[in-house]
This record gives structure tokens, C-alpha cells and sequence, in this order.
């Protein structure tokens, strides 16, 4: 990091995640692969959404379905992929 660059905190706290339609799957798995593939993002691309300052979101809507075949782990990918394009301005962002 160069000498003008700040760094700064962003903080995702997700309250529930409910999966409708998946069968069984193993939560863990699913919250693991998720919480790495998100983290993964917002260090590569950022937050669009909090570029102006922090910002509470109550939902987002409006995001692309997942097929009910995945595994575990690339759901949780699918998933952080999902609430990424909803944190990047795609889907509708309820506050």
C-alpha cells in the first residue's frame, strides 16, 4: 500500500441466511465456503454500496436464483456471489 492510500474496514454482518429449496446441506460447509468467497470479494472489488461512508442495508432483494444442485461449498460460493452483486448496486437494496 503506497503512501496516499488508505485502508479501510469494511463490515458485512449478516443476521440469517435461509436457504429454501436446497434439500440437505451441510450449514457449515455452506457458511464457511460463504464467508470466504465474500470476504474474497469485497478484498478484490470492494463494497460499491459503502463507498460513500457506511451504510445499514435491512435486505436485498431481487438476486439471481441458485440451482438447487449444488454442493455445499459452492453454494456458500454462489451465495457470496449473489449478496456481492447486491452490495455492488444489482438487486433491490432495502434500508
Amino acid at each position: 500500500m503506497g503512501l496516499n492510500e488508505q485502508q479501510r474496514t469494511v463490515r458485512v454482518d449478516i443476521g440469517e441466511l435461509v436457504l429454501d429449496g436446497f434439500g440437505r446441506v451441510d450449514p457449515e460447509r455452506v457458511s464457511e465456503a460463504f464467508q470466504a468467497e465474500l470476504g474474497r470479494l469485497v478484498r478484490e472489488r470492494g463494497v460499491p454500496l459503502a463507498a460513500d461512508g457506511g451504510q445499514a442495508l435491512d435486505a436485498l432483494a431481487g438476486l439471481p436464483p441458485l440451482p438447487a444442485s449444488l454442493s455445499a461449498r459452492r453454494l456458500g460460493q454462489e451465495l457470496a456471489r449473489a449478496v456481492h452483486t447486491g452490495l455492488s448496486g444489482g438487486g433491490e437494496v432495502k434500508r
